[in-house]
């Protein structure tokens, strides 16, 4: 089995958030491989990474950093594979790899979700994959019809609840 996704995190504590990217690629039945790489202490590691990926099969890198937060456009400079930035809550409450993750220079475009909205990032790669295939489109699919039924269900609950001046 050879992955197709890649899940780059610039430190094993950033695995409690990457981790929902994870589960999900496993829920899909995506091969994907995980890696601490550092852009600023590991960084012939991230080139040797980066400039290898695609001969090595991967279809799409999801890269995960904190603070300075330089570890996705690295990536995204040395690759044309799309890369998903996924910012880390550490100082600033995250904004500050927020910022760093998106605000990329023209030409080296780094797709961003939210801070620490791994899951996010798991479903967009899902989204570029099923593109080109069409299993993966459906069980796409019925992730989202999954979805809707829980808030479906969410809403019939909160019908049951009951205050004086509630309406409905």
């Amino acid at each position: 089995m050879k992955p197709l996704v890649s899940i780059i995190m610039g430190s094993t504590s950033d695995l409690p958030v990457m981790k929902k990217a994870a589960d999900l690629l496993d829920e899909m039945q995506i091969p994907f491989e995980i890696h601490a790489l550092s852009a600023h202490r590991t960084p012939k590691e991230v080139e040797d990474f980066a400039t290898h990926a695609a001969e090595r099969g991967i279809k799409v890198i999801i890269a995960a950093a904190g603070m300075a937060a330089h570890l996705p456009g690295v990536i995204a400079s040395m690759t044309t594979l799309p890369v998903i930035g996924v910012p880390i809550k550490s100082t600033l409450e995250g904004v500050d790899a927020l910022l760093a993750i998106v605000q990329m220079p023209p030409g080296i475009p780094v797709a961003t979700v939210g801070i620490d909205a791994a899951l996010n990032a798991g479903l967009l790669a899902v989204q570029m994959l099923a593109l080109s295939d069409q299993n993966l489109q459906q069980k796409f699919a019925q992730y989202k019809e999954k979805l809707k039924g829980k808030i479906v269900k969410a809403n019939e609950e909160l019908q049951k609840i009951e205050y004086k001046y509630k309406t409905n």
